[in-house]
Formats: C-alpha cells, sequence, structure tokens
C-alpha cells in the first residue's frame, strides 16, 4: 500500500490546501486541481449527488495525480465509511459529530483487527488493485487511512477535548456554516461571532496533537486561521469556483460594452 502524502505532510507540521467537489461527476476535476495546486480534495458524499460508483471512478482518477482524495461520507455507518475506503480514499471525513461515543465506533469500523472490526478484500482500490499480504495491508491501513471528524455542532464544542482525545481520530476540520445554526448565530458576519469556539477546537486539537483545519470560502478567514495554527486549509468548492469565475469574465465582458457605447 503507497504511503498517504497528506498524512506524511501534516506530520511533518505542513500545511495542507485543498477544496471540495460538491457537485462534479467528472474525474477531470483531479486533474484541473492538480494544476491549481491542490494538495487534496473533498468528495462530497453527504450534500452532492454522486453514488459510490461516481465517487469510486474519481477516486481512482485522483489517485494517479498529486491530488489526496479525501470522501465527505454522509453518515458515520459501517457500510458509508468501509466501502469508499475500499474504493480507495486516502481518508474520510464525517459530518455532525458529537459524542465520543460516536467517535469511538467510527473508529472501530474504518480499521482493521485488532483495533477495529473493518472488514477486509486487499486488491481493490484501496490498494491499486494490487495483492499483498493480508497482515502487512491491514496494518499500512490502519497507519495510512486517515479518520477526520467534522467539527460542526453545538455539542461537539462542549465535547471536544472528548472527541480529539479519541485514540485513531486523525484529524478534525471546522464546517462554520452549520456551526452557527447549531449555536442560533444569525449575524451577518456570523465567522467573528464563531472566533472563540473554533479558537477552543483549535487549542484542544493542538493540545491533543490532532491536525486541526475549516471550510470556508472566505480567504482573509483561511489565511487568518493557518497564521494561528490550522494546517488543514480547504478552500470554497466546484460550485463556488464555476460561479464566481463565469460571474468575472461576464461582468467584465458587460462593463467593457458599456463602456464602449
Amino acid at each position: 500500500m503507497k504511503q498517504n502524502p497528506l498524512r506524511l505532510k501534516l506530520q511533518a507540521g505542513e500545511s495542507v490546501y485543498g477544496t471540495m467537489a460538491q457537485d462534479s461527476r467528472s474525474p477531470t476535476i483531479s486533474l484541473l486541481m492538480e494544476q491549481a495546486g491542490c494538495d487534496f480534495m473533498f468528495f462530497d458524499m453527504e450534500h452532492g449527488p454522486n453514488d459510490l460508483g461516481v465517487v469510486a471512478d474519481m477516486v481512482k482518477v485522483a489517485r494517479l495525480t498529486q491530488v489526496v482524495p479525501l470522501v465527505r461520507v454522509p453518515n458515520d455507518e459501517y457500510h458509508l465509511m468501509a466501502r469508499v475506503l475500499d474504493a480507495g480514499a486516502r481518508g474520510i471525513m464525517i459530518p455532525r459529530i458529537e459524542t465520543r461515543e460516536q467517535v469511538e465506533n467510527i473508529v472501530s469500523c474504518t480499521h482493521y483487527p485488532p483495533v477495529g472490526v473493518r472488514g477486509c478484500s486487499v486488491p481493490k482500490g484501496h490498494n491499486d488493485y494490487r495483492t499483498q499480504s493480508l497482515w502487512e495491508f491491514t496494518e499500512q491501513a490502519n497507519l495510512e487511512n486517515m479518520i477526520i471528524l467534522q467539527i460542526e455542532r453545538k455539542k461537539a464544542i462542549e465535547n471536544i477535548e472528548e472527541l480529539v482525545s479519541v485514540e485513531g481520530v486523525d484529524a478534525v476540520v471546522l464546517g462554520p456554516n452549520d456551526l452557527a445554526l447549531s449555536m442560533g448565530v444569525r449575524e451577518k458576519d456570523y465567522l467573528s461571532v464563531l472566533e472563540p469556539a473554533i479558537q477552543k477546537v483549535l487549542d484542544a486539537a493542538k493540545k491533543y496533537n490532532v491536525p486541526c483545519g475549516i471550510h470556508t470560502g472566505n480567504l482573509d478567514w483561511l489565511i487568518e486561521w493557518n497564521r494561528r495554527g490550522m494546517q488543514i486549509i480547504t478552500f470554497s468548492d466546484d460550485i463556488s469556483f464555476l460561479r464566481s469565475g463565469a460571474a468575472n469574465g461576464m461582468n467584465k465582458l458587460r462593463e467593457a460594452a458599456k463602456a464602449n457605447s
């Protein structure tokens, strides 16, 4: 099994930069994001339209690039987590985390014995369809695959030390939109209101040596939290890139036409 370059960078204290594919169904997106300089990409199965077959194909292509494929699964059920890892995802992000018991079950479902209870089939996407010694492969997979908790609930903030202290948790990533909803934050500048809660997560993650990150389209906030010590910097998504890129060009064309009329 190949080493996970994202894990190696995070262990070395480096920052990693990526985005999320929410609506794209073409494996081409990994090639484009590689050219854009992404270290990783989340393929979204929580809010995105993609089923396992589509995501498996997208992950396979991503594994041929420098973009590390991660998948946000829709829930913490065994079959939703284990199958995307079998397909070749180098890690998964699980949404709506709240309790230590939930995290312990996730770790068990996503790790092979003796750590957990995940069932094994070696020559699949996670091993690029190569054969390998059973015990050698499962030991490597337990070390290389990343289990990322998405912190986006008020209860998760309250329980954050219990969550990040579970052995087998490899990273936490904040989802500020859902966190604002969960905390009842209605202010337009909700990121500023959430700052104490976000800082609490970062402090707990640092205490337990767990890499921390955030997903937002606000570049200023990404830069600031990167400066404070967040390592997993997830910028925007495919829908926003398409919209903003098209709008920028169209607006310039219309402004030029008005100036020439």
